[in-house]
């Protein structure tokens, strides 16, 4: 495996920038750089290759792949070699304490600590200086005060950074470079409106620049009551934000094709095309409630104006050139029409690009904690072209085959789709992306549009009891980590539509589920907002869980009231909350980082993995001044007493090792092992664990697939030392008594308050789990728990396939990120971990965690017992003294 060969889907002519990351198998490629790219005439293409993840030994697991591909010169072929001297500018980027530059080879971009704008001190493109002190960024609030730009001087930023001047070079090489601007817009004297980060891309022998523009408004949510609803009083509120591009020099010449396919043509000034609403049926959906219960949306899909002259249409895309004598600029916009509102206008002398309208009938809510990253491309000069720019609003795409992604050994457990047998677990998956219920038809239902839902998941699972007249809102934000799954099917089949809802749902969990502040408790700072609460419109409570409505829930939907289940689960989800270790999901993230090099992706799964370490800290909580000792926020499942496997632990284990793994700090396997230690042990009496109460106890199984994950870590590691052979003992334990005592969940549906299709999605995790064990096994044992792996990987797709709702979000999401190894074992049944490197015969015995809160709450009741009984010697004390005075 020397070589891979790489397809590009890309539009039909012209040139742009690719950039595509690729596995290569353990101990192939040692340097990056010697890496040769050739079209499909072997003629050698300039490349820019950069490791982004290595194996143990130091040889190169995930290379991120930048070129400027020729449309229909694919397939392209990557080689490991001697690198080729290819004729061309390539860019060239210099840098010192007070400036930054950028040559493409067309054009020159300088960025200094003395611009006053928003974006360049300096563009040149072809020699022709462009009137950067006219481009700039306006963000205005809802009293239509304009804010005032101001880079990150001493200012305590959402990720916890500060600096005299943020300006920094992210990427750099001969293809492509990155660089991140970092700062807010303040109003005096109030303070920061918003903070912001821009990553800006720069490609060879072009002028243009994608843009990757994030608003963030850093201040926590009030949330009372542990209730997120819009008009929270950490909220700020925008009436415009507007980038705007003003061109000197004689007559103007406007060009538009405003949806994809439609051909360009120049349009009258003044030019407006406003997307108003999603365009779809649904346009008018109570998913866009805002915080007085309004829907703001006026008319369906979008409006242009030229001139005179208005029409309409449903969902733009749109491309916009302005040229005035020898200066051209020119606006590209992917997802314009999804993240709607948003707007393109255009003058006689300025082209302006509205991320978050006026022309909208309310303010633009960023609840505390949101942020919002919108993507588009700005080209100058003679780059400012239809053609050159339909490579930004339609991206070219770059992928290897199936074989080379599984058998790289990249995602381990991995089999193309093509030599998968199991065909009823393959329709099962394919549900997502095919047949009536797709997820983009999902999408539809609610209206799933505009900047703040855009890329996430329509739960509709959540709605099966809803009878009222228009659909029930209910967002998944990444339960069980669809981003991974998604991405695990594209690898396996190279089929493009999984890799972009991979994408969308990235950017999506990225901006909007994750809770972007420093300023609340660290059980909540930097982490995942849970699912819309069960049953229960999300009403004013966006993706944020705990809408204000749950106050008016008087029962279970579906459940007699009187019922103890229905009461048991009242008492247990209805009382508000916040992020949770229940709910952090990294791995898909960091894929999502390997196969596009995303910068935030990374920096998610990062804040993630750390949200564990953080949230588990007992020096950040107010029980600090009774003890420093581990919160169990990191721990907890179900309710804060239980610490042993489950779907907190298993969640916080995976996102530690994904931490580990993307960073190689050792404080993320040290905790990771210290919760391995916490949750479980090799003598546990598990019967005492009460694992069959099926609905308070059923995730331990989620831990211990972390464990086998954490085995894995290790043994790739070489890392076979006493942690392994405890964890491997503990595995094996569990996995012993599984073999004895689980059953199909489905099989005792009179224990379940709701006896559906995902309990039998749920229970392929059973079937996972017996493969870890029998990797570690032997013998007769092996045999055992792999007949009883086959059991609950048939049984679980039986039982799904027999429920007309398997195709409901979550039993699907639960299809695409498990299931997908039984084809591997099925190849593979005699594959084993080795053992390990020291002999232990003795582990010690189980120790009962005892969290902070717990410990500090016993020491207040103490403390005050104390203060009262010394009170009460003070008392006596004083009445003594009074009688003998």
């Amino acid at each position: 495996m020397d070589a891979v060969e790489l397809n590009v889907i890309s539009p039909p002519t012209g040139r742009g920038p690719v950039t595509t990351g690729v596995p290569w198998p353990r101990g192939k490629l040692l340097d990056s750089q010697k890496l040769v790219l050739r079209d499909a005439t072997g003629k050698a293409v300039r490349l820019q290759a950069r490791a982004t993840d290595r194996w143990p030994d130091g040889s190169v697991r995930w290379v991120l792949l930048d070129w400027i591909a020729e449309a229909g010169a694919g397939p392209y072929r990557v080689a490991v070699g001697e690198p080729v001297a290819v004729e061309g500018p390539g860019v060239k980027v210099e840098a010192s304490e007070d400036w930054v530059s950028v040559d493409t080879g067309a054009a020159q971009f300088k960025f200094d600590n003395e611009t006053t704008g928003f974006l360049f001190r300096m563009c040149s493109v072809r020699k022709t200086l462009y009137p950067t002190e006219a481009f700039g960024c306006a963000i205005k609030d809802n009293l239509a005060r304009e804010a005032k730009f101001q880079w990150d001087e001493d200012l305590e930023a959402s990720w916890g950074e500060t600096g005299l001047w943020a300006v920094e070079v992210e990427e750099t090489g001969p293809v492509r470079a990155s660089v991140r601007l970092r700062g807010a817009f303040y109003l005096p004297p109030s303070g920061v409106l918003t903070q912001y980060v821009a990553r800006l891309h720069f490609f060879a022998d072009s002028s243009a620049v994608r843009f990757d523009l994030t608003l963030c408004n850093p201040y926590r949510a009030a949330h009372p009551g542990g209730l997120w609803d819009l008009g929270d009083g950490g909220s700020v509120f925008l009436k415009d934000a507007t980038l705007t591009f003003k061109l000197s020099g004689e007559r103007s010449t406007i060009v538009c094709s405003p949806e994809l396919g439609a051909p360009a043509g120049e349009c009258a000034a003044p030019f407006e095309l406003y997307q108003d609403s999603s365009g779809g049926e649904n346009w008018k959906s109570t998913n866009h409630l805002n915080r007085k219960r309004e829907v703001p949306v006026t008319f369906r899909g979008y409006r242009l104006k030229l001139g005179p002259q208005e029409r309409s249409g449903l969902r733009a895309t749109p491309l916009v050139t302005l040229s005035r004598g020898e200066h051209a600029v020119g606006i590209a916009v992917p997802h314009f029409w999804q993240n709607f509102p948003m707007a393109v206008e255009a003058t006689d002398d300025a082209l302006t690009l509205k991320l978050l309208p006026k022309q909208f009938r309310d303010v633009h809510e960023l609840q505390g904690g949101e942020q919002k990253t919108w993507t588009f491309a700005v080209a100058f000069g003679p780059d400012a072209t239809p053609e050159s720019l339909e490579w930004f609003r339609q991206p070219a795409k770059a992928f290897a085959s199936p074989k080379w992604y599984c058998d790289s050994g990249a995602i381990p457990y991995l089999t193309p789709k093509a030599d998968d047998p199991n065909r009823d677990y393959l329709e099962l998956v394919h549900s997502a992306i095919e047949g009536t219920d797709t997820f983009d038809a999902k999408r539809e239902t609610i209206d799933e549009y505009g900047w703040r839902h855009f890329g996430d998941i329509y739960g509709d699972h959540e709605a099966v009891y809803h009878t009222g007249p228009t659909p029930m809102v209910s967002h998944y934000n990444n339960q069980y980590d669809p981003v991974a799954g998604f991405g695990y099917q594209f690898l396996r089949s190279a089929d493009l539509r999984w890799l972009r809802h991979m994408e969308e749902l990235a950017q999506h969990v990225i901006d909007i589920d994750i809770y972007h502040t420093t300023r609340d408790k660290s059980a909540y700072n930097g982490g995942l907002f849970w699912h819309t609460y069960h049953y229960v419109d999300a009403d004013t409570g966006t993706h944020r869980s705990y809408p204000r409505s749950l106050l008016q829930l008087k029962g279970m939907p579906g459940l007699d009231p009187n019922d103890p289940k229905a009461k048991r689960s009242k008492s247990v989800y209805a009382l508000g909350g916040g992020p949770a270790n229940e709910h952090n999901y990294t791995t898909g993230l960091m894929l999502h980082h390997f196969l596009t090099g995303s910068a935030a992706s990374r920096e998610a799964a990062l804040g993630l993995a750390r949200w564990v370490i953080d949230m588990d800290d007992g020096r950040k909580t107010v029980y600090r001044w009774f003890s420093r000792a581990n919160t169990g926020y990191a721990s907890q499942s179900r309710d804060p007493s239980y610490h042993g496997p489950g779907r907190g632990s298993g969640n916080s284990l995976s996102a530690l090792l994904d931490g580990h793994r993307l960073s190689g700090d050792p404080a993320f396997l040290a905790k990771a092992e210290q919760l391995v230690r916490r949750c479980i042990h090799p003598a546990d009496d598990v019967p005492k664990r009460n694992l069959l109460d099926v609905e308070n106890r059923w995730f331990y199984t989620m831990f211990l697939q972390a464990l086998g994950k954490y085995l894995d870590h290790k043994a790739e590691r070489g890392e076979l030392d006493r942690m392994y052979a405890y964890a491997r003992a503990s595995l094996l334990h569990y996995a012993r008594w599984m073999a004895d005592n689980e059953v199909p969940t489905l099989s005792r549906p009179e224990i379940l308050e709701y006896p559906n299709e995902t309990w039998a999605a749920q229970d392929m995790r059973k079937s996972e789990v017996f493969k870890f064990a029998a990797k570690h096994a032997t013998g007769t044992e092996k045999a055992r728990f792999l007949e009883r792996a086959e059991f609950f990987f048939r049984d679980s797709v039986s039982r799904l396939t027999a429920f007309p709702s398997r195709t409901l979000a979550r039993p699907v999401v639960l299809m695409l990120s498990y299931g997908y190894m039984h084809a591997h074992f099925q190849k593979r049944p005699d594959e084993s971990a080795p053992p390990p490197n020291v002999e232990v015969t003795d582990f010690g015995k189980p120790e009962v965690f005892v969290s902070q809160p717990v410990i500090a709450k016993k020491r207040a009741k103490l403390l005050a017992a104390v203060g009262a009984a010394c009170g009460v010697v003070c008392a006596i004390g004083l009445v003594v003294w009074l009688l003998l005075r």
